[in-house]
């Protein structure tokens, strides 16, 4: 089995739907790949529940996800991705089910 490079808490720096002041607004945005091939994230008041998959995608490695969760208490899903650039970011999207997407980057937390 592969090491899965994903694994770790990621910082959301940015994304292209949501200013930083939302994505920060209930407590500091995160992805959080974990070694069970699950995971969760937050940002401004949507939180899920993901349960992923490394993909090669052109020869590189992708984590997919599915995912559940809440958006301001609202029950919410859908889906997303992300890979690792050559700086070390990452970078993905984030789908609801029959509504918004948006790209975001992260960083690796320490």
């Amino acid at each position: 089995m592969k090491k899965n490079i994903f694994i770790g808490k990621w910082r959301i720096t940015e994304m292209e739907q949501w200013d930083p002041e939302y994505v920060d607004e209930d407590e500091e945005g995160y992805i959080e790949f974990c070694k069970d091939n699950q995971g969760d994230f937050h940002f401004g008041y949507v939180s899920g529940s993901m349960d992923c998959e490394i993909e090669t995608v052109e020869g590189k490695p992708r984590i997919e996800f599915s995912w559940v969760g809440t958006d301001e208490m609202d029950e919410a899903c859908g889906r997303g991705w992300a890979r690792i650039e050559k700086d070390g970011t990452l970078y993905g999207k984030l789908a609801f089910h029959m509504g918004e997407r948006s790209w975001f980057k992260a960083k690796r937390m320490k």
